[in-house]
């Protein structure tokens, strides 16, 4: 059976794409995959180099291949101290984070109170501000505390916990406002006409229903805590050293172990990769929830 003709003159279909534009997008799209995979080659290439063929010129193929790099990342640096302490500090400020934002936001979202609206701006309005204008503050506070009452905030992990909860917190119960607003009332009621309590129809039924929320609050708290190093390079010790400001160490004053340095990025990577890859269908959803109600 022939294909129905299109008369000549006759508009074209919206959906029909000009085959000069489908070759410029599909070039476009293959250029900046790899501007994106460039330096991932870079890295892992560099970190099976030996350090002789990173220290001079780069070169695109490497002499030869080693995985040396691997085990001495663990010997030039204490990185397993920097990786538990980084394990800590972004663990306990993901948990305060979460549990934290859960709570409030099922307030802001179920109950009316004076100051509702004062509130919730306040909690957007503290995302415009720099980070870095809080640095200076937060220390002169943590030092005057220990100095006062003997509570070590300056060089310890629950300072830096502390520290990460004031960013990450604001933005978390700001976000899942707007979930909790998405899941319908009417469950609540439902559970309370069962016997359920406010706090037992939260958790019962509405955290039930926010999951894919909560888990992409997590991930968004993990990752802030993770790789942040301005805080963590001011407010730590060599004792609470992170993985972000640990890493400086590969170099010294009399070389720059480069191959250790892409060898150890590419390990304290795995747990944020690996998360993200396991939990992308609920930050999919958490991240556009509210959107489409």
């Amino acid at each position: 059976m022939a294909s129905p003709t299109v008369p000549r003159g006759a508009p074209r279909s919206p959906m029909a794409s000009p085959r000069s534009f489908i070759w410029s997008r599909r070039i476009f799209l293959t250029l900046l995959t790899g501007f994106v995979l460039l330096p991932v080659y870079v890295m892992i290439s560099s970190s099976l180099k030996p350090l002789e063929d990173v220290s001079g010129k780069f070169r695109w193929m490497p002499s030869g291949l080693t995985i040396q790099p691997y085990f001495d990342i663990w010997k030039t640096v204490p990185l397993a101290k920097y990786f538990w302490n980084s394990l800590i500090v972004a663990g306990a400020a993901t948990v305060c984070s979460v549990v934290i934002a859960v709570f409030a936001a099922y307030a802001v979202s179920r109950y009316q109170f004076r100051g509702k609206r004062v509130f919730t701006v306040t909690v957007l309005s503290t995302q415009m501000f720099p980070g870095i204008l809080f640095l200076l503050p937060l220390f002169l506070i943590y030092v005057n505390i220990g100095q006062s009452t003997g509570i070590a905030l300056f060089g310890s992990r629950g300072g830096l916990i502390l520290t990460y909860l004031t960013f990450s917190l604001p933005f978390s119960i700001w976000m899942l406002i707007g979930y909790f607003e998405s899941v319908p009332r009417d469950l609540d009621e439902a559970a309370m006409v069962d016997g359920c309590g406010p706090l037992k129809a939260l958790f019962r039924v509405v955290v039930p229903a926010a999951i894919p929320g909560i888990v992409a609050v997590a991930v968004y708290a993990f990752m802030t805590a993770w790789g942040e190093v301005l805080f963590a390079s001011v407010l730590t010790t060599d004792a609470t050293r992170t993985l972000a400001v640990g890493l400086q160490n590969y170099s010294t004053q009399n070389d720059v172990y480069w191959n250790q340095i892409m060898a150890a990025s590419l390990v304290v990577s795995i747990p944020v990769v690996a998360g993200f890859l396991l939990l992308q269908r609920y930050l999919v959803a958490g991240l556009t929830a509210g959107a489409v109600k």
